[in-house]
């Protein structure tokens, strides 16, 4: 006599529940970025994307290159432009920061002076936290800005930890895992 249709799919979702507690939320990658020679820590397979970033009040914008994905609660991405002279660069990376700081208004933010082996010392590697402390706060955020010059063009870098990742130490390891040729 047949298993009833109950007994036979049983064991199935106990092997496919098992399986998905196995599974990793952070299943760390490495991932060149905008082929400009940036290698990423990215805890997940990433998306890639471009679009224009808006800079200032006028009607400056830059093409931006992201990779990012979503593991653990929060998301993790690199964005990427490529400025014709370090003059460029400093006014575009101030711009892009100050595009960021209005759009996280509201919340607690700190920003400090980074460092990153084989960055640009102009601009200058900058860190910048957004603290949530109340509800209506901007979602947390880790950001890091940083430059490198490469044959003769400025590439710029933004990398984003945006919420509260599951792991206290996901946000290390991502900016920890920026590697610069």
């Amino acid at each position: 006599m047949p298993l009833p249709f109950r007994a036979r799919v049983a064991p199935l979702v106990l092997v496919a529940a098992a399986l998905g507690a196995c599974s990793p939320v952070f299943n760390w990658r490495e991932v060149p970025i905008a082929d400009e020679g940036l290698v990423a820590l990215l805890p997940c397979k990433p998306d890639r994307a471009t679009r224009n970033l808006p800079l200032g009040g006028g009607s400056l914008s830059i093409a931006v290159d992201m990779t990012g994905c979503e593991a653990g609660g929060a998301t993790f991405a690199v964005a990427h432009a490529t400025a014709e002279n370090p003059a460029q660069a400093e006014g575009w990376m101030r711009a892009w920061r100050s595009a960021t700081r209005s759009q996280v208004a509201g919340g607690t933010i700190a920003e400090t002076p980074a460092t990153l082996p084989r960055a640009a010392t102009s601009p200058a590697p900058v860190r910048l936290e957004v603290r949530q402390q109340v509800a209506g706060d901007p979602a947390p955020a880790q950001m890091l800005w940083f430059a490198q010059q490469r044959g003769g063009k400025m590439a710029l870098y933004q990398a984003t930890v945006l919420g509260s990742p599951a792991s206290a130490d996901a946000a290390t390891v991502f900016f920890e895992g920026l590697r610069l040729p």
